[in-house]
């Protein structure tokens, strides 16, 4: 339980579990996994009030490696534990852990609702656009024309954007980035925390084995200045090795342009605060896929009741104008209606 004594200071290697990371050699995971220990002295908790919940996958074995509470769920029912577990354990700071195959295939439904509901959780979607523990079948954000095992002629689907799908379910909070920028990770977790309500992170994350350089034209150290089109708010959206692009809000939509044909006062300020996520959105769509320039950042930052609160007033206000409930009296109460 929270207590008011000082949090104690601690360091990444107090929140490593004793557990071996076992992931494959390469695996993007081993980013996340370090950009998290190395953000979580920062947020001045405590590590018996922290607690991460996973589904199925090879990100979900999380949990093992922390030293904090967590559980090991199944598939795609993380967000509905965490709902759970934020809701009668307020005090505690949980955090989510799943793939873009459990979080959007089976676990869509989950996501969508703990987002709109605005439960104080903060998730972790790591997305690989494959099914790496099940050995490579194409998952909801694979491209269309994936050629998997479980899609040998190429894949048919549509894929998912997590991020569009996150601001179409109207959550709160909203962020990219990737794993081959451990500093930028580090700033979006802490972002993510500190935000009161459901937060989302999508996070770039390459699987070395089944979808190896799915994100390297984006993500490379050399293509990255001019592939990644980072939004701060505030300020116009430039990019460029001499941040001589930009984005431009017009009739038409978003579009890139050169700043030297269209004026540094043409160019879209970016604001995560609007309540409507309209542009935010835009913004989602700005690339068709990993292959062009990309916003990463935080997309979405609004202010609303958190949905445990909410629930929390309406149980006691009902315990006040009717006193403490009695459980053995409600289960031998009988039936509450009669049929005819």
């Amino acid at each position: 339980m929270s207590t008011t004594a000082p949090v104690p200071e601690t360091t990444r290697k107090d929140w490593m579990s004793d557990q071996e990371v076992r992931w494959c050699p390469g695996c993007g995971d081993y980013s996340i996994l370090a950009a998290i220990q190395l953000a979580l002295p920062d947020m001045g908790l405590r590590r018996e009030e922290v607690a991460f919940v996973s589904g199925i996958g090879c990100a979900a074995r999380f949990p093992y490696y922390m030293n904090t509470y967590g559980m090991h769920s199944i598939h795609g029912r993380a967000p509905a534990i965490a709902t759970g577990l934020a809701m009668a354990r307020p005090d505690l700071h949980v955090f989510v852990v799943s793939g873009d195959g459990d979080a959007l295939s089976i676990g869509g439904n989950h996501l969508i609702h703990a987002l709109r509901r605005n439960v104080n959780i903060t998730i972790l979607l790591f997305n690989n656009q494959i099914y790496g523990l099940t050995k490579g079948q194409y998952s909801p954000t694979s491209e269309v024309g994936k050629v998997t095992k479980s899609t040998p002629f190429g894949s048919i689907d549509r894929p998912f954007n997590p991020v569009s799908v996150a601001l179409g379910a109207e959550a709160t909070f909203v962020a990219r980035t990737h794993d081959m920028d451990r500093k930028h990770m580090i700033e979006m977790f802490k972002r993510a925390h500190a935000h009161k309500g459901a937060s989302i992170i999508e996070i770039y994350q390459n699987c070395n084995v089944f979808n190896d350089g799915a994100f390297g034209q984006i993500t490379a150290k050399d293509s990255r200045d001019a592939m990644l089109v980072p939004l701060h708010h505030g300020e116009p959206i430039r990019f460029g090795n001499e941040n001589e692009r930009g984005v431009v809000l017009d009739r038409g939509g978003l579009r890139l342009a050169d700043v030297a044909d269209v004026g540094e006062d043409a160019l879209l300020v970016h604001d995560e605060t609007r309540d409507d996520p309209s542009i935010a959105f835009m913004l989602s769509r700005l690339a068709h896929g990993p292959y062009e320039p990309t916003p990463v950042g935080v997309f979405r930052a609004v202010e609303r009741p958190e949905y445990g609160e909410g629930v929390n007033q309406q149980l006691a206000a009902a315990q006040d104008d009717k006193g403490p409930g009695d459980l053995h009296t409600l289960l031998r109460s009988g039936a509450t209606w009669d049929v005819g």
